[in-house]
């Protein structure tokens, strides 16, 4: 008698299965900061914390090489991708271009509730100035943006922005600590930009000021970049990523 495999996951299903869920799960050490540039990823040691075998290990690490957050040195092994400031630079002048149109387009769709929440992050980052926390502030400063554009209603911009801030991993966290003025300046901008859009300006309007806005954060860390490092190597990279 023949027997008939029962329906359920194949074994490619389950390989495919374990290599995605070791990917998300070193993916996000990597974004939170748990696994630090440069720290070593043994494939031995990363299957037995998972409870896997090295194989579809392997696999989530050559996707995170592909996206730039692991890098892979012969006779080294692999390691999370050291910060590279013009690495980042560039990949902030493409969430720049996207998420200012994505803004734009949100705009007419964002609610009170949404507007008040911009204004309550805005609040509590300029409170923060005094006894200042780079780390706090970038984060409440990307939630911020994060409520004006997420009701973008092209899912296709929406994504490529999401993604270009997911590929920046562990360099997103902030510049604000590298450059004095910058914060004080930022929740300024934040309040303008929310009178700009509260104020029905056009989709133009909101565009180019969301672009300048980060521009000027882009602006500042290239003077940083230029005259405020002491090293072109190793100490010019960015401390944990904007």
């Amino acid at each position: 008698m023949t027997r008939t495999k029962p329906a359920g996951t194949t074994n490619t299903q389950q390989a495919t299965s374990k290599s995605q869920a070791a990917y998300e799960w070193i993916r996000e050490r990597i974004t939170s900061g748990s696994f630090s540039p440069g720290y070593r990823l043994v494939l031995s040691t990363l299957a037995t914390r998972l409870g896997m075998s090295a194989v579809p290990v392997r696999e989530a690490i050559n996707r995170l090489t592909a996206e730039g957050l692991v890098t892979f040195e012969r006779n080294v092994g692999a390691s999370v991708a050291m910060t590279d400031p013009d690495r980042y630079i560039h990949a902030m002048e493409v969430i720049t271009v996207l998420e200012s149109a994505a803004t734009a387009l949100a705009a007419p769709h964002l609610t009170p509730q949404d507007l008040a929440r911009a204004r309550e992050l805005n609040a509590v980052m300029r409170s923060g100035l005094t006894d200042f926390d780079s780390r706090l502030f970038s984060a409440l400063n990307q939630e911020f943006h994060h409520t004006l554009y997420s009701k973008c209603p092209n899912p296709r911009l929406l994504e490529a922005v999401e993604m270009e801030w997911s590929r920046l991993g562990h360099m997103r966290d902030s510049i604000f600590g590298l450059v004095p003025r910058r914060p004080q300046e930022s929740v300024c901008e934040h309040d303008d930009l929310i009178d700009l859009i509260e104020g029905g300006g056009t989709l133009d309007k909101i565009e180019k000021a969301v672009r300048r806005h980060r521009t000027r954060s882009l602006d500042a860390f290239r003077t940083h970049k230029t005259h405020g490092a002491h090293s072109p190597h190793r100490s010019d990279r960015v401390d944990q990523g904007a």
